[in-house]
């Protein structure tokens, strides 16, 4: 069982050694993924038609989509960003240190600041940003209220897991 890296455009994924690329996940074209990031089961990220950047210690979990718009929009996530399952991240910015949760939408030209948060199930629209302490939720997303202190001091706790997790897997999975 091996992800499947697919170069397009003659533009193959650059995958830092360190990360962890489940089985099942497509990983094509124009793509870097940094040090001790774990992209999980069945997960796509497709950088055809422009380039999708995800920092070190960055956790993408199983069934997330990440993509881009023709020449308009990359997708740019930064370190210690936490994407829960089946998210559909597309053209958009995670700042270091966001959290997307559970089945969220994150749609083009969207920035998740520093510290920002957006709740499982959120349709963040094109062009909004979700400032550092804003936990935005709802379809269309709007700030239901600011982040705790604690909250906020926990938001890269989950990477962290991960990134530990994730070099468990690798061990295992060979």
């Amino acid at each position: 069982m091996s992800a499947h890296i697919i170069p397009f455009k003659g533009i193959t994924p650059n995958i830092a050694e360190s990360a962890f690329i489940a089985p099942s996940t497509s990983i094509i074209g124009d793509v870097e993924i940094g040090e001790g990031s774990s992209i999980w089961f069945n997960c796509v990220l497709r950088g055809d038609v422009h380039a999708i950047r995800v920092g070190e210690r960055s956790n993408i979990q199983d069934g997330t989509v990440i993509h881009v718009s023709n020449g308009t929009f990359s997708t740019t996530i930064g370190d210690d960003v936490l994407v829960g399952h089946n998210c559909m991240i597309h053209g958009c910015t995670l700042e270091n240190g966001s959290f997307v949760g559970l089945g969220a939408i994150v749609m083009d030209g969207v920035v998740v600041e520093s510290g920002g948060m957006v709740a499982a199930g959120a349709l963040v629209t094109p062009g909004k940003r979700v400032r550092a302490g804003e936990l935005r939720g709802g379809s269309p997303a709007k700030c239901l209220r600011q982040l705790t202190d604690e909250e906020r001091a926990s938001l890269t706790n989950g990477a962290g897991h991960y990134a530990k997790l994730a070099q468990t897997y690798k061990t295992e999975l060979g």
